[in-house]
């Protein structure tokens, strides 16, 4: 009787750990980031750093697509790509928020990478590059693989033919891979 007590008590108890845990932590991560951007600017008032923040990546965004605006943004890319270490920092950063916004979003193409001649093992990725002739590798792309449960993955370079398109949204192809496949399945 004890023992079937205790054991409904620790049952009770990872239920709720289940369903605290993720809430706790979104908050830590939310309040971590907000108090990190709040801090860039040395204002007093909370909450009014990351406000005036905001409000300049949005106005220097808006003066990047004004006409008299876009060549002052090309001479300065231009002026950064002739630093040698400075573009790599800069080129690295720009080339990864851009494969996630904007117009050259990169990882929006699902696929399916066969490891197996038996078409029995398959792992999940993205295409960055359809055609990779200019490296001397005609017929092959390049496609990047998330590691789940990490904000890291790997590039491989694959023969076409075991390249197979995944028919699905590239939102939950992501929340599928980078969780382990346990989410991600009620959306599809």
């Amino acid at each position: 009787m004890k023992q079937k007590i205790l054991s409904k008590i620790g049952s009770y108890f990872f239920r709720g750990l289940l369903f605290v845990a993720p809430i706790a932590f979104t908050i830590l991560v939310i309040q971590a980031v907000f108090n990190w951007l709040d801090d860039l600017l040395p204002v007093e008032i909370p909450g009014l750093g990351i406000l005036i923040l905001f409000t300049a990546i949005i106005g220097i965004g808006y003066l990047g697509t004004t006409y008299f605006m876009k060549p002052v943004f090309e001479v300065f890319e231009t002026f950064i790509k002739r630093i040698p270490f400075l573009s790599l920092i800069y080129n690295s950063i720009k080339d990864l928020i851009g494969a996630f916004v904007g117009d050259k979003k990169k990882f929006n193409q699902p696929v399916m990478v066969q490891f197996d001649e038996n078409a029995k093992i398959f792992k999940p990725g993205f295409i960055t590059q359809n055609d990779l002739s200019k490296l001397s590798l005609d017929g092959f792309s390049s496609i990047y693989m998330p590691h789940s449960y990490n904000f890291s993955g790997n590039i491989i370079i694959v023969k076409n033919e075991l390249v197979h398109p995944w028919n699905i949204n590239s939102t939950d192809a992501m929340k599928f891979i980078v969780s382990g496949g346990v989410s991600g399945m009620e959306e599809m």
